[in-house]
C-alpha cells in the first residue's frame, strides 16, 4: 500500500507524468516539482547497482569549442522518450549549445547553437562559473508539446564584438525536442522589463544570473534570478511566461521597495536547485542575503510578509493569470547577522517532503532548507513562521539542526522505512536524520548516522538524491556527486551502526559542482566541466533470467523460515562457474548443483534459500551467479536479491544514535541554548520498561551523580534531557530532546546508562562552547624577509617589482586568532583570483575555499603569484591588480576585498635617467622598406648586437630614433618610420642576447620589421642641434624661460593642422631668443617660438592646436642656446598678462570658442544641472547658431550657453549640479560658423558677463530712497590649461620640499583648496600663487597656505606615488600624502600714498576656473602690516587670543535630511571612498553636505570642511572606530565632520516621511580683546562670525529654530566686526527661523534704507566688488543672510531674526574675503531671480563698514544701539526682521514680495508628504514604452524638438508627435521626435538614469539630463 501511495504522490507532484510520459524519464530538476529528489521509477536495483556489472557505459565528448574552451554542463541533463520509442538525454551548456544524445549509446544525434556565450571576464572578477556563462539553469520539458524550455545568457551584439556587462542579455527559449528548432513566438528577450511590484527595479541581463531550475505550473513556466557574486544593484526576480505565446505574465522582484534601487539583495539561486510547487497552486523558494533589512529587530507574522524578501523562505500563490502573490514567509531570527557574513539562507532549494511519510498531527506538510550558516530548518508549509515569532524573538518553526559547516546541497529524501533525510555538509560527512513525531505531535529529525567519507574540502558536493526499486522498502540508495575524492558515491539508504554503507563509487574527471545525478531507464547520467557527459548502468543482456527479489516476509529472530526455491533459465548457452552469497549471514542457500554446470538455452537451474534472521529489522543479501557465455554481449554474472524482516517477541532496547554531539556553540548566543535529539527504540513486540538511568560526568560506567530536577526534565551539567520515557510500546520509538545551554565556555560531557527489561544501553552526550572566532588575514612581505603583513582595507598586498618573464609567488595566510575557547572560524565567502585575466592570480581554487574551517590558533594558506610575460626592453612599467573577496564567521571582520598589487618592469638598457629608466623608450615594431629605408643611417652590423649596444651607439650620434633588425643590424635617424605594426611581427632574437628582440620578418613571415626606440626629448625631423642646443649628447641642454616681463610661459603646444597656431604676426631670425620674440609681440595676447629661430604672435590660438608635453619643446634658441625655443611643429607658448584694450582673453589653447562676446567672457565647458537645465531664463534653437547669435538673445542675462550645436540658453544663475568639465567635452561645431564650438550633448559652452553694475538699494516705502554708486573695477577671468615642465625640483618660483603627511587632526594647508580632473603641479602653483606653500594630494586636489599645520611631517618619497591626471609625467601626492612646495614669503613694504593692488581669489571645487577680483586702493602713508589671507574669517595682523572652542553637545547626527548615519569610515585604497562629487567649504556642516550631495546615495564629511558624495563605496574603505572621527565641522563646532583620512558617512534612508520638530540651540560666549568668536547653530547650518577689537567683554548669544523639509536647509554666513575703544558692553544676538512656507508675511511696515558710517581713518575709499564662483556640486543659489557691523567709538547691539526656506534643490554660499590695511567701505551686490549670494567682507586695522545687498524677493531690517552699523541679507521668497534699539539704524532692504517685522522668534515643524515614487508611463494606443536612452555624443538621438512646456506630460508629448516613429521626453519638459534613431543610440543606459519628474505630472518620468524616456510608434506610418 505504501508503494502505491508514493507513486500516486509522485504523479500529483508531476501532473505531466500522468499522461504517456515514460516513468523512467526525468523532465525536470530532481525528478518532480517537489524537488525532494526521491525517484522510485528508474529500475535502480541495489543488487545490480552494487554488482561488478554496473559501471560506465559511455563518455560522450561534446564538440563545442568556443574560443578554445571545453563545454561545461551546469544545467542538469534531462531524459525524455520520444515517439520513436528511443530515450534521449538533452544537454545544454555554458557555450549556449544544446544537444540531443541517445540515452543508451551516448551518440550525439543533433545539436544547435542558440547564441554566443557571455564572458566571465566581464564579471569584475567573479569566476564562480568560468570562463563562459550561457545556459546555467536546468530547463523543463513539457511532454504535452514536446517542448524544452530554458534560458540563455548572451550579448545584445551577436557579432562577437561588443561585450561588457551593460550589453549582457537573457533570452527565454522554447525548443522542439524532436528537431531542436525554436517554437513560434520564441525566443523572448527579458532586457529592460521593470518589476511588476516595484517599477524602480529594471532587469539587466548583464548583472543578473539565472541559476535555479525552471518550474512548469500548467500553462506557465517560471524562472528565478540572482546575481554574479552579489555584485551591482541586483535583485531577486521570478519571471513567468506563457508556454505557448511567450508573453511575460510575471516579473516579480524580491526587493519591492521602498529601499533605493541601488540596494542589492534577495537573490534566488539555491545552488541550481529548482523553484518548488505542491501542484496545487503554490510555489516555494528560498532567497539569499540583502541589505534593505526592513525587519531588523521587529517581530513579523508570516502572513504579513515584508516587501523585501531577503534571507527568506517564501510561499507564493500562483494565480490563474500566472501572476504571483506572496502569502507566507520565514526569515531566520539572526537575519541581520547572516547578511553581514554573506550566509545565505537560500544556498539550497526549499524541498517539499512527501506527505505519505513526513507528517505529524501538528505539522502535516513539511519542507526542508539549509543555508550557509549550516542550520537545517524544517518548516511547516502551512505556516512558515514569519520573523522572530518564537520565544525570546527566536524562530517559530518545528525543528532546526546546526551542522558543522555551510551547506549548499539540497537534502536527500527517503520516504520509506520510517523516513530519512540526508544533509551533505561541506568538508564534513553526510548526516542522516531519522524522522519521527514527538509526544506533542511535532516532527523530530534525529541524527542517526554519517557517511564513512567526508565531503569535498571545496565547493561543492551535490544535492542529495535517493532511488528505490519501484518503492520497495530495503531498496533505497543514496546518490552523492562530489568534486573531490570519489565523484559519484552510492550508499544504502539506511545506515548500520551509525554509518552509511558504500556499495559503489566512481571517479569522474571534472564533475560539476552542486550537480545532481539524473536518471533514465536503469541508467544514471553525470555532466562535467571538462566537455563530457558520462553514462552509467548495467549491460542489458543477462545470461540467466531469474525471478528477483525473493521476499521472505517477517521471521522471528533465531529461527528459520520455510525454504524458497530459486529458479533461473538460461537465455543462451551458459556455463555457471560459481554461486556465492554476498551480504549479512541472515540467509542460507542449499541444494546447489555441482560446479561448473553447463546450461543450454532454455534449460533451468534451481536451488534453495532460507531466511534465518539474527537481528531485527529489514535485512537483505544477494546471490551472485558467475557465468561464462559463448555469445558476446552478455553479463558475466547475474544477481538475485533475498529480503526479509527480522522480528523479536521480547523487548529489545536500542539507542540511536549512541552519541549526541554539540560542536561550535557560541556561549550565550542563543537564549535557552540549542537542542538535539536521540531515539529510544523498542525493537521487540512486547512493551519495554525502563527501570533506571544512571548519570555520570566522568566516563561510561564512571561515578554517578544525581541529576537536578527541572520542569523540562533532569539536568546534568549543561545538559537537560526532555521527554525521557519510563516505558516504550512494542515496535515503537520515543524521541528524547537534549538541550545544551552552558553558561561558560569549555568542553562538557555526560554519560547515561539506560537500564530496561530489553537490555542496557549507553548514551554519550558531548558539547563544546566557546567565544566568537577572530579572523586574521596576512600576506608574505615581498622583500623575502619572512615578515607577514596584516590585511588592511586601505593598503594592497604587494609583490613589489617583478621583472618581465619572471614569476614571484607569495602566500596569504588566514588564522583563527580567537582565544583557546573560540569556535571554529568558517570561510563563508571566498572568491579567489583563480583563472582570471592579468598577471596576478591564485594557483588554485582549493586553498582557503568557501567552507574552510579553522580551530582556534589554526592557520591555512593560499599561494598567489605575479607572473610577468616576456617583453621588449625599455618599455614602461605597468601595474597588475587582482582582488580576493572573502568573508568569514568573525562577526567583526565583515566582508574583505583583499587587493593585490604587482609592478611589472622590463629591463632598461642604453642611456639611463637618474631614476634608472631608459632615456630611449621602446616605440614598437615598425615596417621597414616602406618604401625604402625608414631610418637614414646604418650604424653597424654585428654578431654581438643587442638593443643596449645599438641604443648606446645611436645616442652617441645624437639620433632621435634607433632601431635593431635582422638580429645583427643597428640603424639611426631623426624621422619616425611611416607605419607601425603588431608587436608580434618583431620576433627575431638579438644575436648578442636571445632574450631581447631585434626586428623580425612578420608573424606570418611576409615582411621586414624593425624594433624601434625613441628619445622623446629630441626634435622630430630636425638636424642635429648645435652645441648647447639640446640633444641627448648635450651635457647642458637648454631650459625653458619661465617669464619675461609681463609674459609667462604657458607650456608647449602643437602647430595647427591647417595653418599656424598663432596667425597674427610672424618673423624669424638667427638671433632669436624668447626675449626677442615677446618684444616683437607687444599688443598681442600670445607669443610663441618655434624651430629655434621662428616667432609668432596672436590673440587667439587655432582650434586644431593642442597641448603637448613640455618635453616636446626642447630645441635651443638660435640666439641663445641655453633657452628653449620650441621644436619642430612645437611652440613654446607665452601669454601676456597686461589687459589688452581690445579684448580680454579667456582661453589659452582649446577650444576655438570666442574668448569674449560683448561683455560676456568665456567660462569653459559646463554640464547641465542635476535635475534640469543649467540655465532656465530663456532658450532658443537655430540652425545657424553661433555664440554671437546666442549672445544677441541673452545679452541681458548674466550667463548664456550654447549646446548641441544649435541650442541657446540664458540665465542669471547656474542651477544646482552644473559644473565645469573637461574643455574637450564641448566638441560640437556651430552650424553657423564651423570654426567655433557650440557645446555638445549635455555640455554647454558657457559665458558670463563681467559688466560693471550699479548698486541701487530701493526701499519698499516712499519715505526715503538711497542710491550708492561705486567706481568701476575690472574683473579678469583666467582659465589656465595645466602646463609646465615635468621636472619636480621647481615649479615656477616654488621649490620642492618632499613628500609630507597631512596634519594630525586636519589639513596641513588650510587656507585654500581647489580640485580639478586635469590637475598638474603648474596649475596648483598658479592657483595658490598668493601663498608660501602649496601641495597636491590624491592626484587632483590642490591646497595652499602660508603656514604648515601641526603634525605635517616628511614621509617616504615613495609614498607620493599618484600621477597628476593632467600630466602623467608628474606626481601629485597620494592618499594622505602631499607633494609639498614652498617659496620665500613676500615681504610687504610701506610706500607713501601709492597704489596697491590686492587680489582675493576664490576657486570653485573641481574647477579649472580662477575668479580674481582686483581692487585698486590708495593706501595711507602710515605703516602697514602684511595682508593675511584665509578662507574663513579674516583677522587683522594684530595679536589675538582665541576663546575656547565650543564642545559638541551631543552624539553624531544619526539622521539628517533623509540620510542615516553609517559610522566612521576610512578612505578607500588609493582613492576616495566617495569619488563622484567633491566640495570643500569653510562653513561646512553635516546638513550642508547632505544638501549638496542630495543626488547621491552616500555622502561623507572629512577634515572638518570637505564633503564627498557617490552612489557606492570605493574598494578598500572600511569601518573605523567612531572616536576616529573627531574633527569639528568648520561651520558648526557642535558637530563632527570626520578627521584626517576618516569620513562621517551617511546613506539615503528608507524613511518616507521626514519631519523635524523645533530645536533650539542657545550659545553664549564672551569675547575679549582682539578675540575671534564663532557661533554656529547646528539646526540650520547658520554660521555667525564675530571679529571684535575691544577693551570690553562682549556677551554674544544666538537662538535658532529650524525646520527641515526634503532637502537640508541652506547655509548662511554672518560676519560682524566691531572695533571700539569705549568701556560699554556690546551685545550681539541672532534669532533665526527656518520654515517651509513659500513667502513669509508680516503685519508691520517696511523700513527704509539709510547708510551712515563714522571712521577714524583720514582716507576712505568706497569700492564695489562683484564675485561669481562656480561650484562643482551645487549651484550658487542660496538663501542667506550676511551682516557686518563696524563701530569706532561705542558699543553695538545687533539683533537679527531671519526666515529661510529650503526646497528640493540644494543651495550654497560662496564667500570671498580680503583684509586691507586701510579704512574701506565696500558695497557688494548680486542680483538673480533664483537667489545667488556671493558675500565679500573686508577687515582692516582701523574701521570697516560693509553693506551687502542681494535682491531675491526678500526684506531685512537691522538696528544699532549706537554709532554706525550695517546689516546685509539675501533671501529667496523669505522674510527677516530685527529689533531696533537706539541711536542710528542703518538697514538695507531689497525685497519686493516680502515684509519685515519687529523682533520675533518662532518655531515651525514641517512634515514632508510620503513620496509615492515616479513611474514610467507605458505608452498609449499608438506608442509603446521602449527604454531609457542616452543621448549620443555629437548629435540628438531625436533631432526634432516638438515642444518644450512647463506642463509637459507623457500623454501630451505622444499626442503632439503622433505622426513620428520615435518620441522621447527629456529634462522633464522637452518633447523630441524623429522617424529614426540617430546611430549609436540603440544601446540603452540603466533604466534608473531616467528619473526626472514630468513638469506637468510629478508622479511620472520624463527622461533626465541627457537621457530620453523613449517610445516607439506601433502604427505603420505612411509617407
Amino acid at each position: 500500500m505504501e508503494v502505491i501511495i508514493l507513486l500516486c504522490l509522485f504523479s500529483i507532484l508531476s501532473p505531466a507524468l500522468a499522461g504517456l510520459l515514460n516513468p523512467t524519464d526525468t523532465i525536470t530538476w530532481g525528478g518532480d516539482i517537489s524537488r525532494a529528489g526521491y525517484q522510485p521509477t528508474h529500475n535502480m536495483d541495489p543488487s545490480v547497482v552494487g554488482s561488478a556489472q554496473f559501471g560506465q557505459l559511455f563518455k560522450t565528448i561534446l564538440p563545442g569549442n568556443y574560443r578554445g574552451n571545453l563545454e561545461q554542463i551546469y544545467s542538469q541533463p534531462l531524459v525524455y522518450t520520444l515517439n520513436d520509442g528511443i530515450q534521449y538525454v538533452f544537454v545544454a551548456t555554458t557555450q549556449n549549445n544544446v544537444y540531443k544524445i541517445n540515452a543508451k549509446t551516448g551518440v550525439v544525434v543533433s545539436q544547435r547553437n542558440l547564441h554566443i556565450p557571455f564572458l566571465t571576464a566581464d564579471l569584475n572578477g567573479c569566476v564562480d562559473i568560468n570562463p563562459l556563462v550561457g545556459v546555467t539553469a536546468t530547463g523543463v520539458i513539457d511532454p504535452d508539446t514536446d517542448t524544452w524550455y530554458l534560458t540563455a545568457k548572451t550579448y545584445a551584439d551577436q557579432t562577437d564584438q561588443l561585450k561588457g556587462v551593460p550589453n549582457g542579455r537573457y533570452y527565454v527559449h522554447a525548443i522542439d525536442v524532436n528537431t531542436l528548432t525554436e517554437r513560434p513566438n520564441f525566443p523572448v528577450g527579458l532586457e529592460g522589463m521593470v518589476g511588476r511590484n516595484n517599477p524602480n527595479r529594471m532587469f539587466n541581463g548583464g548583472i543578473h544570473h539565472q541559476r535555479p531550475a525552471l518550474l512548469q505550473a500548467g500553462q506557465f513556466i517560471y524562472a528565478g534570478f540572482a546575481s554574479h557574486c552579489v555584485q551591482w544593484n541586483f535583485t531577486g526576480w521570478v519571471v513567468g511566461w506563457d508556454k505557448s505565446s511567450g508573453a511575460i505574465v510575471e516579473h516579480f522582484v524580491t526587493e519591492a521597495g521602498p529601499e533605493p534601487n541601488t540596494v542589492p539583495g534577495g537573490g534566488i539561486w539555491m545552488s541550481g536547485g529548482g523553484l518548488a510547487s505542491d501542484g496545487q497552486g503554490s510555489m516555494f523558494f528560498a532567497t539569499g542575503n540583502g541589505f534593505a533589512s526592513q525587519l531588523s529587530g521587529t517581530s513579523v507574522p508570516g502572513r504579513q510578509p515584508p516587501s523585501s524578501l531577503e534571507e527568506a523562505a517564501v510561499h507564493m500563490k500562483i494565480n490563474d493569470d500566472g501572476t504571483l502573490t506572496v502569502v507566507d514567509f520565514f526569515m531566520p531570527w539572526e537575519k541581520t547577522q547572516l547578511d553581514g557574513a554573506d550566509k545565505d539562507l537560500g544556498t539550497t532549494p526549499l524541498e517539499l517532503l512527501p506527505t505519505s511519510t513526513f507528517t505529524c498531527p501538528n505539522v502535516q506538510r513539511m519542507g526542508v532548507v539549509t543555508g550557509k550558516s549550516g542550520k537545517t530548518y524544517v518548516l511547516n508549509l502551512d505556516n512558515l513562521g514569519g520573523y522572530q515569532m518564537g520565544a525570546n524573538h527566536l524562530d517559530a518553526i518545528p525543528y532546526v539542526y546546526q551542522n558543522e559547516n555551510s551547506v549548499y546541497a539540497g537534502a536527500g529524501v527517503y520516504p520509506l522505512e520510517g523516513g530519512y533525510i540526508y544533509i551533505n555538509v561541506i568538508q564534513y560527512q553526510t548526516h542522516v536524520f531519522k524522522f519521527s513525531c514527538d509526544g506533542n505531535g511535532n516532527p523530530v529529525f534525529t541524527k542517526v548516522g554519517d557517511s564513512p567519507d567526508k565531503n569535498a574540502y571545496i565547493l561543492g558536493v551535490g544535492h542529495g538524491t535517493v532511488t528505490s526499486l519501484n518503492g520497495q522498502a530495503g531498496t533505497g540508495l543514496v546518490w552523492t556527486s562530489d568534486v573531490e575524492g570519489y565523484n559519484l558515491r552510492i550508499y544504502n539508504a539506511v545506515p548500520v551502526n551509525g554509518l552509511m554503507t558504500l556499495i559503489k563509487s566512481f571517479n569522474i574527471v571534472g564533475v560539476t559542482k552542486f550537480t545532481r545525478p539524473v536518471f533514465g531507464d536503469g541508467r544514471v547520467y553525470i555532466g562535467t566541466v571538462q566537455g563530457a557527459l558520462y553514462g552509467f548502468g548495467s549491460p542489458v543482456n543477462l545470461p540467466l533470467s531469474c525471478s528477483s527479489p525473493y521476499n521472505f516476509g517477517t521471521v522471528v529472530i533465531n529461527s528459520s523460515s520455510t525454504a524458497m526455491t530459486v529458479q533461473c533459465q538460461a537465455t543462451s548457452k551458459t556455463q555457471i562457474t560459481s554461486i556465492n552469497l554476498a551480504g549479512n549471514p541472515n540467509f542460507v542457500i542449499s541444494g546447489l548443483p555441482t560446479l561448473p554446470y553447463t546450461l543450454q538455452a532454455g534449460n533451468n537451474i534451481s536451488f534453495q534459500a532460507t531466511f534465518s534472521p539474527r537481528q531485527v529489522g529489514p535485512l537483505s543479501s544477494d546471490v551472485l551467479i558467475n557465468t561464462t557465455t559463448a555469445a558476446a554481449g552478455f553479463s558475466a554474472n547475474t544477481p538475485i536479491s533475498l529480503k526479509g524482516i527480522g522480528q523479536s517477541h521480547a523487548p529489545i532496547l536500542m539507542v540511536n544514535p549512541n552519541t549526541v554531539s554539540f560542536n561550535g556553540v557560541v556561549t550565550g548566543q542563543e537564549i535557552g541554548g540549542v537542542n538535539s535529539s536521540v531515539l529510544l527504540i523498542n525493537q521487540g513486540d512486547a512493551p519495554l520498561t525502563i527501570t533506571s538511568i544512571d548519570y555520570s560526568l566522568v566516563s561510561e560506567g564512571g561515578a554517578t551523580v544525581a541529576p537536578n530536577s527541572t520542569a523540562a526534565g533532569p539536568r546534568v551539567g549543561p545538559f537537560t534531557f526532555i521527554n525521557l520515557p519510563s516505558s516504550i510500546p512494542g515496535n515503537s520509538e520515543i524521541t528524547v530532546a537534549v538541550n545544551f545551554n552552558p553558561s561558560t565556555s569549555g568542553n562538557f560531557a555526560a554519560y547515561l546508562t539506560v537500564h530496561s527489561n530489553g537490555g542496557d544501553r549507553i548514551l554519550d552526550v558531548v558539547g563544546t562552547s566557546g567565544t566568537y572566532p577572530v579572523a586574521l588575514v596576512e600576506f608574505q612581505a615581498a622583500d623575502g624577509s619572512g615578515t607577514w603583513i596584516p590585511y588592511s582595507n586601505t593598503t594592497a598586498f604587494t609583490f613589489g617589482s617583478v621583472l618581465e618573464q619572471q614569476t614571484k609567488s607569495l602566500q596569504m595566510r588566514l588564522t583563527n586568532k580567537g582565544d583557546s575557547n573560540a569556535g571554529r572560524l568558517s570561510v563563508t565567502v571566498s572568491k579567489p583570483p583563480f583563472g582570471v585575466a592579468g598577471i596576478i592570480g591564485a594557483v588554485n581554487g582549493v586553498d582557503l575555499a568557501e567552507g574552510t574551517t579553522l580551530a582556534a590558533g589554526e592557520s591555512a594558506t593560499a599561494t598567489l603569484f605575479c607572473s610577468v610575460p616576456k617583453s621588449q626592453v625599455n618599455v614602461d612599467p605597468y601595474n597588475g591588480t587582482a582582488q580576493w573577496t572573502m568573508n568569514t564567521g568573525d562577526p567583526n571582520a565583515g566582508k574583505m576585498f583583499i587587493q593585490f598589487f604587482c609592478n611589472a618592469v622590463s629591463e632598461q638598457v642604453g642611456l639611463l635617467a637618474a631614476n634608472g629608466s631608459a632615456i630611449y623608450r621602446y616605440d614598437g615594431c615598425f615596417v621597414e622598406n616602406n618604401p625604402g629605408r625608414q631610418l637614414s643611417a646604418q650604424l653597424y652590423g654585428s654578431a654581438d648586437n643587442t638593443n643596449d649596444k645599438c641604443i648606446t651607439t645611436c645616442a652617441g650620434k645624437g639620433y632621435k630614433y634607433c632601431a635593431t633588425q635582422y638580429q645583427v643590424e643597428c640603424w639611426g635617424g631623426n624621422s619616425i618610420p611611416v607605419a607601425s605594426t603588431l608587436g608580434r611581427d618583431c620576433g627575431y632574437p638579438c644575436a648578442g642576447n636571445g632574450n631581447e628582440t631585434c626586428g623580425g620578418n612578420g608573424y606570418f613571415q611576409n615582411g621586414t620589421y624593425m624594433s624601434l626606440f625613441v628619445n622623446p626629448s629630441l626634435p622630430e625631423g630636425a638636424p642635429l642641434p648645435a652645441a648647447g642646443g639640446g640633444g641627448a649628447n648635450n651635457p647642458n641642454p637648454p631650459t625653458a624661460v619661465q617669464s619675461v616681463g609681463n609674459w609667462t610661459l604657458n607650456g608647449c603646444i602643437t602647430e595647427a593642422t591647417a595653418g599656424r597656431a598663432l596667425s597674427g604676426k610672424a618673423l624669424s631670425s638667427d638671433d632669436m631668443t624668447v626675449e626677442y620674440c615677446v618684444g616683437n609681440c607687444t599688443g598681442y595676447a600670445y607669443a610663441g617660438v618655434e624651430y629655434g629661430r621662428e616667432c609668432y604672435c596672436g590673440n587667439i590660438i587655432d582650434a586644431t592646436s593642442t597641448s603637448a608635453s613640455i618635453s616636446d619643446c626642447s630645441m635651443g634658441c638660435a640666439g641663445n642656446s641655453t633657452e628653449v625655443c620650441g621644436a619642430g611643429g612645437r611652440l613654446s607658448l607665452y601669454s601676456n598678462h597686461i589687459t589688452l584694450p581690445s579684448t580680454s582673453i579667456a582661453v589659452v589653447v582649446k577650444p576655438a570658442a570666442p574668448p569674449q562676446i560683448g561683455n560676456h567672457i568665456f567660462l569653459g565647458c559646463y554640464t547641465e544641472a542635476t535635475t534640469g537645465r543649467a540655465l532656465t531664463g530663456a532658450g532658443s534653437a537655430d540652425i545657424n547658431m553661433t555664440p554671437e547669435l546666442c549672445h544677441t538673445s541673452c545679452s541681458s542675462y548674466a550667463y548664456f550657453g550654447v549646446e548641441y550645436g544649435q541650442e541657446c540658453y540664458c540665465g542669471n544663475t547656474l542651477a544646482s549640479g552644473s559644473i565645469i568639465t573637461a574643455i574637450g567635452d564641448c566638441s560640437m561645431t556651430c552650424p553657423g560658423n564651423t570654426t567655433e564650438l557650440c557645446g555638445a550633448g549635455n555640455r554647454l559652452e558657457m559665458y558670463y558677463s563681467n559688466q560693471t553694475q550699479t548698486i541701487t538699494t530701493a526701499p519698499t516705502t516712499a519715505a526715503a530712497s538711497t542710491t550708492t554708486t561705486a567706481p568701476t573695477t575690472t574683473t579678469a577671468l583666467t582659465i589656465t590649461t595645466p602646463k609646465g615642465p615635468a621636472a619636480l625640483a621647481t615649479v615656477g618660483s616654488y621649490s620642492y620640499l618632499g613628500c609630507y603627511t597631512e596634519a594630525t587632526n586636519g589639513r596641513a594647508l588650510v587656507s585654500s583648496f581647489v580640485a580639478n580632473d586635469s590637475m598638474t603641479l603648474e596649475y596648483c602653483a598658479s592657483q595658490m600663487a598668493q601663498y608660501t606653500y602649496f601641495g597636491v594630494e590624491y592626484g587632483r586636489e590642490c591646497y595652499g597656505s602660508n603656514t604648515l599645520a601641526v603634525g605635517c611631517v616628511p614621509a617616504l618619497a615613495a609614498d607620493c606615488s599618484m600621477t597628476c591626471p593632467g600630466n602623467n609625467t608628474e606626481l601629485c601626492g597620494a592618499g594622505n600624502r602631499l607633494q609639498l612646495y614652498s617659496r620665500a614669503a613676500t615681504s610687504t613694504s610701506t610706500t607713501p600714498t601709492t597704489l596697491t593692488t590686492i587680489s582675493a581669489s576664490t576657486n570653485a571645487s573641481s574647477s579649472a576656473i580662477n575668479t580674481t577680483s582686483s581692487v585698486t586702493i590708495p593706501v595711507s602713508s602710515t605703516s602697514t602690516t602684511p595682508v593675511s589671507f584665509t578662507s574663513t574669517t579674516l583677522v587683522s595682523s594684530t595679536s589675538t587670543t582665541p576663546t575656547s572652542t565650543p564642545t559638541p553637545t551631543g552624539p553624531i547626527i544619526a539622521k539628517i535630511a533623509g540620510y542615516n548615519y553609517l559610522g566612521c569610515w576610512t578612505e578607500a585604497t588609493n582613492a576616495r571612498t566617495f569619488a563622484a562629487a567633491t566640495v570643500a567649504m569653510d562653513n561646512m556642516t553635516v546638513e550642508y553636505c547632505a544638501q549638496l550631495m542630495s543626488k547621491w546615495t552616500y555622502f561623507g564629511v572629512e577634515y572638518g570642511s570637505e564633503c564627498y558624495g557617490a552612489n557606492a563605496f570605493s574598494a578598500g574603505s572600511i569601518l573605523a572606530l567612531t572616536s576616529d572621527c573627531n574633527q569639528l565641522c568648520a561651520g558648526n563646532p557642535l558637530e563632527y565632520c570626520g578627521a584626517g583620512n576618516r569620513l562621517n558617512a551617511y546613506q539615503v534612508s528608507n524613511i518616507t516621511t521626514y519631519s523635524t520638530s523645533t530645536s533650539v540651540a542657545t550659545l553664549s560666549t564672551v569675547a575679549s580683546t582682539t578675540a575671534v568668536n564663532t557661533i554656529v547653530v547646528a539646526t540650520t547650518g547658520i554660521s555667525t562670525t564675530v571679529v571684535s577689537s575691544s577693551t570690553t567683554s562682549t556677551p554674544v548669544s544666538a537662538s535658532v529654530n529650524s525646520t527641515s523639509s526634503s532637502v537640508a536647509s541652506s547655509t548662511l554666513s554672518v560676519s560682524v566686526k566691531s572695533s571700539t575703544s569705549s568701556l560699554a558692553s556690546s551685545t550681539v544676538s541672532a534669532s533665526v527661523n527656518t520654515t517651509t512656507s513659500s513667502v513669509a508675511s508680516s503685519t508691520s511696515t517696511s523700513v527704509s534704507s539709510t547708510i551712515s558710517s563714522i571712521a577714524s581713518s583720514t582716507i576712505s575709499t568706497s569700492v564695489k566688488s562683484t564675485t561669481n564662483v562656480a561650484s562643482s556640486t551645487a549651484s550658487p543659489s542660496a538663501n542667506s543672510t550676511t551682516s557686518s557691523v563696524a563701530s569706532s567709538t561705542a558699543s553695538t547691539t545687533v539683533s537679527t531674526s531671519a526666515n529661510s526656506t529650503t526646497s528640493s534643490v540644494a543651495s550654497s554660499v560662496a564667500s570671498s574675503t580680503a583684509s586691507i590695511s586701510a579704512s574701506t567701505s565696500v558695497n557688494s551686490t548680486t542680483s538673480s531671480p533664483v537667489s545667488k549670494t556671493a558675500s565679500t567682507s573686508a577687515s582692516t586695522s582701523v574701521t570697516t563698514s560693509v553693506i551687502s545687498t542681494t535682491s531675491a524677493k526678500a526684506s531685512s531690517t537691522a538696528s544699532s544701539s549706537t554709532s554706525t552699523s550695517a546689516i546685509s541679507m539675501s533671501s529667496s521668497k523669505a522674510s527677516s526682521a530685527a529689533s531696533s534699539s537706539t541711536s542710528t539704524a542703518v538697514t538695507s532692504t531689497t525685497s519686493s514680495k516680502a515684509s519685515s517685522t519687529t523682533s520675533s522668534s518662532t518655531s515651525t515643524t514641517s512634515a514632508t508628504p510620503t513620496p509615492t515614487g515616479r513611474i514610467v508611463v507605458q505608452g498609449n494606443t499608438n506608442f509603446t514604452y521602449y527604454r531609457c536612452l542616452v543621448e549620443p555624443t555629437n548629435a540628438r538621438a531625436l533631432p526634432k524638438l516638438v515642444a518644450a512646456a512647463d506642463n509637459m506630460t507623457v500623454p501630451y508629448c505622444l499626442s503632439l508627435a503622433w505622426n513620428y516613429k520615435w518620441v522621447g521626453l527629456e529634462y522633464g519638459r522637452e518633447c523630441w521626435a524623429a522617424n529614426t534613431l540617430t546611430t549609436g543610440t540603440l544601446n540603452a543606459t540603466k533604466e534608473s538614469e531616467c528619473g526626472m519628474a514630468c513638469a506637468g505630472n510629478k508622479t511620472t518620468i520624463c527622461g533626465d539630463g541627457n537621457r530620453l524616456t523613449a517610445y516607439h510608434n506601433n502604427v505603420t506610418l505612411t509617407a
